[in-house]
């Protein structure tokens, strides 16, 4: 069977769009041409796509056209007709309507592939495009070529004033000269042969081999950075790696400004030795092979190198000048969101939290002076790097500056490592903060991010999460989760914290009225604070609903954490629907996460055990009957035992139990052992099953009806004090 071969050949493509572009051009023609599979490739200077084993002819097409109603208006029926060529012989009636059903003969495939490939080019969706010379195409950079062949025959495609042929061309400077292709199997053998590894899957597993080969032959090992790989294998077709090495005079600088400065601006890969700490030596990725095996190419990125970390040299000499407290200064003219003030204004409500949490959690231990001291000065430090020059040259070092610049002014090193911590984690993968003072910052800095952005209306929505909110919140359940911290999230969510943030929102009424002054994004909080009119514009319940959008916001995300970790949706929504209901203290609801996940935990456990699957059916038995009876008489039975009115043995050894149960449950919840709760459940499956085997629950006599509906309302009411069982499915 024939195949197809299609390759764009072009200017440079960016490294971040040639996947996408690839998978995009692959799922186009797998849509159109009705394939399942294919070969796709992507280099700087091209993408291509194989497609083996098509058709030459396409399939036969049988169509079903539904027309008029059989007693519509003569003049609908010939428009019908006349509309598909048809005749009156070739319709017929079926529920009182007219259907033809026509039959297509299936195309060559060879026809039909230039106007779809056409149509395909003209409408695909770059990230950036660009138009060129006098034509109107848009294509991501301009395009030099097209290589269209199916069946060794050219497929004449036009696009971009280019007509498709049968040549493509090698590396640049290697290679240059025009190749044809007469077979498609020939296209990744011809390129290799004109130093072109076509293939990214290759082209990647060569640039890992020969750094490996090269750190090993040096006693060193290359520094893993997969973002920083993906993206070389995007810049090279054919990657030659050497290595070159820094200047010893560099080398007291930071590793991590040393790594970055590198990775940011050269695309280098960082070695390191054996103890993990950075080498001297580094690897570039060149795209030639010379006949002086690279040396003038590393002498050359040695010279670059050298005038890059000049200039870093110079941000580390000059921000150290100034103490981390004179740079925060600098963080009241940084707006932080338009509606929210500065970065300082932020910093100040980070300082709020932070005390809060570690005030409320425990945290201070035996020396809570001391403790509160470096969270309040790791609070009012933890921005003021941004506003240095390393920082701003390389913004991913904010907080690895912070740290080191506290570390150089004596600061002590817990609040030095809370500067770098308070990031944390940035990701699934990334590590979280484990100290004291790292975690009430850490925490206080995403939960203030949360609180001000759905203050102003900023939620996420579908697929989109300008400001990271999502990541956000699983970053604060995985620091409590992980580090094992009792904080209830409520206790930060309280309508001052609401109302201090809303403020810098406002009303519309108010926005009008002080739209000049609205003008000066930097005054806006100062104005809102002072004015306490802002705080009539504010509707009532405001606060309420925020705190529980925020709730119900960290829920979803605690939902998605534990569904990805294995546990079934129905026992989360079992378990957050007691948490939501029933924990109270002194009134007010509390949310925590641990508390959560060892109920979650506990409760999955148990239904995965065959006590746990028969107790399930009792308890939905029992339920169903008193539901069916509580909606009967529109009554609800109360949770209570009525001993002298139960006779029978199995309604009361059953009566009994539930009241051990229910005593020895209270004390179990306090110390959190819920698998030991789900065990005592497990003692009531024999004198449930006993009691539906010897007992009649809608009895005649309505004094002894209302006494068991009571009990199995008992019951009811015990294991829902754990989880809403009614949630469980099966």
């Amino acid at each position: 069977m024939p195949d197809l071969l299609l390759e764009l050949f072009s200017e440079e493509i960016p490294a971040r769009m040639q996947q996408g572009a690839l998978e995009h051009l692959q799922a186009a023609l797998h849509k159109a041409l009705g394939v399942t599979a294919s070969e796709g490739f992507a280099t700087p200077r091209r993408l291509a796509v194989i497609i083996n084993d098509m058709p030459a002819i396409q399939p036969d097409i049988t169509t079903e056209l539904k027309g008029p109603k059989i007693d519509a208006p003569e003049a609908a029926l010939n428009g019908f007709l006349k509309k598909n060529n048809l005749g009156l012989a070739d319709l017929e009636k079926r529920d009182g309507i007219y259907f033809a059903t026509t039959h297509s003969k299936g195309r060559a495939t060879e026809e039909i592939l230039k106007p779809i490939i056409e149509d395909m080019l003209e409408k695909f969706p770059w990230p950036k495009s660009m138009r060129w010379g006098s034509g109107s195409a848009i294509w991501v950079r301009p395009l030099q070529s097209i290589l269209c062949i199916f069946d060794g025959k050219i497929i004449p495609v036009e696009f971009a004033g280019i007509k498709a042929g049968n040549a493509t061309y090698g590396h640049r400077f290697l290679a240059s000269q025009p190749m044809i292709i007469h077979k498609v199997a020939e296209y990744e053998k011809s390129l290799d042969k004109s130093f072109v590894i076509a293939s990214r899957k290759k082209r990647k597993a060569e640039i890992i081999r020969q750094a490996e080969d090269i750190a090993a032959a040096n006693k060193l090992s290359v520094k893993k950075d997969d973002a920083l790989l993906e993206e070389v294998v995007g810049l090279v077709e054919f990657p030659v790696l050497l290595m070159g090495k820094i200047d010893d005079k560099f080398m007291d600088l930071p590793p991590e400004v040393l790594t970055m400065v590198m990775r940011s601006h050269q695309k280098y890969f960082a070695l390191q030795n054996d103890d993990g700490s950075l080498s001297a030596n580094f690897l570039i990725t060149s795209n030639m092979q010379t006949e002086d095996k690279g040396r003038a190419i590393i002498a050359g990125n040695e010279r670059v190198l050298r005038a890059r970390f000049a200039d870093a040299r110079f941000f580390w000499d000059t921000d150290r000048k100034k103490p981390l407290s004179e740079w925060a200064e600098g963080l009241k003219t940084v707006t932080y969101h338009a509606k929210l003030g500065s970065v300082a204004d932020k910093v100040d409500r980070i300082k709020n939290l932070a005390m809060q949490i570690i005030s409320k959690s425990g945290f201070a231990g035996e020396r809570p002076a001391m403790a509160e001291i470096a969270v309040m000065r790791a609070a009012e430090l933890c921005k003021a790097d941004l506003v240095t020059g390393m920082v701003g040259e390389f913004a991913e070092l904010q907080g690895i500056m912070g740290r080191y610049y506290a570390m150089q002014q004596n600061e002590p090193q817990q609040v030095a490592d809370a500067i770098r911590d308070h990031y944390r984690p940035q990701g699934p993968g990334d590590i979280i903060p484990t100290e004291i003072v790292s975690i009430c910052v850490a925490l206080a800095d995403k939960i203030d991010t949360i609180i001000s952005m759905f203050a102003i209306g900023e939620k996420p929505t579908g697929s989109k999460d300008p400001f990271a909110l999502r990541r956000a919140a699983l970053g604060v359940i995985r620091i409590i989760r992980e580090n094992k911290v009792r904080l209830p999230l409520e206790i930060l969510l309280t309508k001052d914290q609401i109302k201090a943030v809303a403020l810098y929102k406002a009303h519309e009424k108010l926005v009008k009225k002080t739209e000049k002054k609205l003008h000066e994004p930097h005054k806006i909080g100062k104005y809102l604070s002072v004015n306490e009119t802002a705080f009539e514009d504010i509707p009532e319940d405001a606060e309420d609903k925020m705190i529980k959008s925020i709730i119900d916001f960290f829920y979803d995300r605690l939902k998605v954490m534990l569904k990805e970790e294995g546990y079934r949706h129905d026992v989360i929504d079992a378990i957050l629907a007691v948490v939501d209901e029933a924990e109270k203290d002194g009134g007010k609801k509390y949310y925590d996460f641990i508390s959560i996940f060892e109920r979650v935990k506990a409760l999955q456990e148990f239904l995965l055990s065959e006590n746990g699957t028969n107790l399930l059916a009792a308890y939905k038995r029992s339920t169903n009957i008193l539901s069916a009876e509580e909606k009967k008489y529109k009554v609800c039975y109360k949770a209570e035992i009525l001993n002298d009115d139960l006779k029978e043995v199995e309604e009361q050894d059953l009566a009994g139990l539930l009241e051990n149960i229910s005593g020895e449950l209270d004390n179990l919840k306090h110390h959190e052992m819920f698998t030991e709760a789900m065990v005592k459940f497990s003692e009531l499956r024999r004198p449930l099953d006993l009691f539906f085997e010897k007992i009649m629950v809608n009895a005649e006599d309505k004094k002894i009806r209302n006494a068991r509906l009571c009990l199995l309302s008992k019951l009811r009411s015990i294991m829902g004090s754990i989880a809403d069982f009614s949630k469980i499915e099966g």
